[in-house]
């Protein structure tokens, strides 16, 4: 009787500890579906008009989803979709123009795309996020500078993670038409993401 319930008792604590070590993983690594409903995230864009100036804007629709480990930020990856439709650069005209054929054509590419294919850590909140960016037809690898902001619990039982990120992009190299002079080439891209914890 001894015996049994020795071995009873040896069973059950690594059946503990083999659930205790399940959930740790489980809490460590989560994903996340970005709030755009809360407007807790942005994708802005900035290009030089004629060297003398910036001009910027945003796209007012997107959507996205990331996985994050604390304990393995390398392994994480992010996922978003942007409608061209939506950008906004608070001008009805030029935003005109800039869905036209001259720009982002979106009646004939109406989605814009990016997936992480590689996270390299740079530091204890930075890391250097490289992904396929599909716009205007074209496909593209660009590399993240990426900023881990924060992350914990929210008011409302849930739980959320913030990062920032930047890059440029050549407009020539997503096959978008119009020449904008020498200065206004290149276009910097900011996004700013919130995301709750499904």
């Amino acid at each position: 009787m001894k015996t049994s319930n020795w071995f009873k008792s040896v069973v059950a604590a690594g059946a503990l500890a083999g659930g205790l070590a399940i959930a740790n993983v489980s809490a460590q690594a989560a994903d996340y579906v970005i709030d755009t409903q809360g407007a807790h995230a942005s994708i802005n864009f900035k290009i030089q008009h004629l060297g003398y100036s910036w001009l910027v804007g945003r796209f007012d629709t997107f959507s996205g989803s990331f996985s994050f480990d604390e304990k393995a930020p390398q392994d994480s990856k992010v996922s978003v979709e942007i409608d061209t439709n939506s950008v906004n650069s608070n001008h009805a005209a030029r935003d005109k123009h800039l869905r036209s054929g001259d720009f982002l054509d979106v009646a004939k590419f109406p989605k814009a795309t990016f997936e992480s294919t590689k996270i390299e850590v740079t530091g204890d909140k930075t890391a250097k996020i490289a992904g396929n960016l599909t716009l205007h037809g074209v496909t593209k690898e660009v590399v993240l500078d990426a900023n881990y902001i924060g992350g914990g619990k929210d008011p409302w039982g849930g739980f959320r993670q913030g990062f920032e990120a930047t890059t440029e992009i050549a407009l020539k190299d997503f096959g978008i038409p119009m020449d904008l002079g020498p200065a206004s080439q290149n276009v910097q891209l900011s996004l700013h993401v919130e995301g709750i914890r499904k």
